[in-house]
């Protein structure tokens, strides 16, 4: 009788645990990273009445979680991976909008710009036209300022989110080394709700990092970065944290504290979203800022060289029109020389807008690009005569530098943000042509002339007057000097002025090159401004200013879209990492309601029997009283 007793409540309390059990699974059905409990059956030891062994019930053998430890680890490394897409695709979004958006891009007010130096080319003498193009030209500018500044803001973006994605990795960390130390050597023994919880905060920290997961034998697992850096090893869990960039301090990075010193982190070592961050801010927005400046030192270089060669109202010759900053240098501050660095504008073909490190090893400068570390062609000594020479700038050295000193070159990046109009005065615009020619009344050849143009705005004799004389079809004299031969068609020039005739001169023929003068109506050199725009003055005279416009623009929409369909990709392949998890450890409310009206009958039948052990012991009370 007490053997169908202890059989009766040994089974009783089995059913009873696994019925919480099945009841804990139900209440956790939305719990994150839950994995469905599965309860063990075992029987009991049996007696042994000489006669043979007499069965003495069941008991739990074990209450474990059910889970595949490879669909876990392949929806980590998924799950990083989506971190990581989708924190570029939403920061490079931002940034084609705005260069895409009507309302904020460049594109508008870019043609906005040259129409009105169209109108000025139509009626050079109009106040209206003039005051036209300044007050386009500061709207131009305002753009480039508007656009540079939400750069600006998406960078201070990135250093936030470095700074507070560190935060949590550091607690991340802490917790999964604190709960590898609850678990200890064997994972068999550990609660299946601590494992759990630890691999949900390997979840969480791999969000942020990318990386792995990896067990070790027993209990203890160790995470480590995408790039390999350990994150977790045990029980002790490195420390992130962020150091400001030795050339630029407004730029963050990242490194692992270890033994007291900062081991700095390259942007490939990280996944998740900080390697999103980081990913952005080197592939999309570096880039971005770079171009945007190198279109800004376009514009005006070229603009300010047109206006150059034109004359005011003042009869003054053009002065810039445009104002903007030089390249930026800044130097490592673990430099040990006195030099400093001064870069100016060279041969704007040639400029490419790269952030480049200069080194000297003692003997001679090198460059290297910044993000790849791919050499770069260098040419020069550093000296004011012989500056060097890389990328369309010039970089004149002063002081001593000393071996193992490096400086970054900044060629264009903090530009477009600078970038003004340099002129208030509409009469100031140099609309004219400063070189007028004339024929003379006595002539007697068919010779007229044409396209007078500036070749030298800075000779010193331009203005002054010339005179052209034929002594004979074939040959001429400028100012009594030659005589030179002439061909018919051929440009004369001289003292930074050109032109050619339309028609035959004769002998004798004479012709004046002379001054405009102040007040001019002249629209020769207006013409040569509305045409800023189409000159090829990029990518080795292959690439117009406009052209370089469409392209940024096209450049940033297609990193976006490229961004945005990767991460719709990731996106269905975690999802399918995440329903291979679930099918193995995820909560099936037919399945738990199956076992739990399995568990109740059981439970049911459990209780009879001790029912029936209480009624034999009655029987037994009762006949011995």
């Amino acid at each position: 009788m007490s053997n169908v007793l202890s059989t009766g409540t040994g089974a009783l309390i089995a059913f009873q645990r696994a019925l919480a059990t099945v009841s804990h699974n139900v209440a956790n059905i939305n719990t994150e990273g839950y994995s469905r409990q599965k309860v063990s059956f075992a029987t009991r030891n049996p007696t042994d009445y000489g006669y043979g062994y007499v069965g003495s019930g069941t008991q739990i053998s074990d209450i474990s979680r059910v889970a595949d430890q490879l669909a876990i680890s392949r929806l980590l490394d998924s799950n990083g991976e989506l971190a990581r897409l989708n924190q570029l695709s939403s920061l490079s979004d931002r940034v084609d909008s705005l260069f895409s958006d009507t309302a904020t891009s460049v594109s508008g007010l870019w043609s906005n710009f040259f129409d009105s130096a169209s109108a000025l080319s139509s009626d050079a003498s109009s106040t209206a036209n003039r005051q036209s193009l300044l007050d386009s030209g500061s709207a131009l500018t305002t753009r480039f300022k508007q656009l540079s500044g939400q750069l600006d803001s998406l960078n201070t973006e990135v250093n936030n989110g470095l700074l507070s994605a560190t935060d949590e990795v550091n607690r991340l960390t802490q917790q999964i080394a604190q709960i590898n130390g609850q678990i200890g050597t064997s994972s068999a023994s550990a609660a299946p709700d601590l494992l759990d919880q630890r691999d949900q905060l390997i979840k969480e920290l791999v969000g942020y990092t990318g990386g792995t997961a990896v067990q070790q034998d027993g209990g203890f697992v160790n995470v480590y970065t995408a790039g390999g850096q350990a994150l977790v090893v045990g029980t002790t869990a490195s420390k992130l944290t962020t150091t400001p960039d030795p050339y630029q301090p407004g730029k963050l990075q990242l490194a692992l504290q270890t033994q007291g010193m900062n081991v700095s982190l390259d942007s490939r070592a990280l996944g998740g979203q900080m390697g999103g961050l980081l990913e952005f801010r080197s592939n999309v927005l570096e880039p971005t800022q770079a171009e945007l400046g190198r279109i800004a030192v376009g514009l005006a270089s070229s603009f300010n060289d047109a206006h150059a060669e034109g004359m005011d109202l003042y009869g003054a010759m053009g002065g810039d029109f445009f104002s903007y900053a030089s390249p930026s240098v800044s130097s490592n501050p673990a430099n040990t020389g006195t030099a400093s660095l001064t870069a100016s504008y060279g041969d704007l073909s040639q400029l490419d807008g790269q952030n480049l490190l200069l080194k000297f090893d003692g003997t001679q400068w090198t460059a290297t690009r910044s993000d790849t570390g791919a050499s770069v062609a260098l040419t020069g000594t550093g000296t004011a005569a012989d500056p060097l020479v890389v990328n369309g700038v010039q970089v004149v050295v002063g002081g001593a530098a000393a071996a193992g000193d490096r400086f970054l070159l900044q060629p264009t990046a903090n530009v477009a943000g600078s970038l003004t109009v340099a002129i208030t005065d509409p009469s100031r615009i140099a609309a004219a042509t400063p070189v007028k020619g004339a024929a003379t009344l006595s002539n007697l050849g068919t010779g007229k002339i044409s396209n007078v143009q500036v070749t030298d705005s800075n000779n010193a004799n331009l203005l002054t007057g010339s005179t052209i004389a034929f002594t004979d079809a074939t040959h001429y004299t400028i100012d009594g000097a030659g005589p030179y031969t002439y061909t018919a068609g051929q440009t004369i020039a001289a003292n930074g002025w050109s032109f050619t005739l339309d028609g035959a001169p004769s002998t004798g023929d004479s012709f004046t090159i002379g001054s405009t003068g102040a007040g001019s109506s002249d629209n020769g050199n207006a013409k040569l401004l509305a045409a800023v725009e189409d000159l090829k003055a990029f990518n080795g005279g292959t690439m117009s200013l406009n052209g370089a416009v469409s392209g940024l623009t096209t450049s940033v929409g297609s990193a976006a879209r490229s961004a945005d369909y990767a991460a719709q990709a990731q996106q269905v392949i975690n999802d399918q990492a995440q329903s291979a998890r679930d099918s193995v450890s995820g909560v099936n409310l037919d399945e738990e309601a199956s076992d739990m009206l399995r568990l109740q009958q059981a439970y049911q039948a459990a209780s009879q029997i001790i029912s029936t052990a209480d009624t034999m012991f009655q029987s037994i009370l009762g006949a011995i009283r």
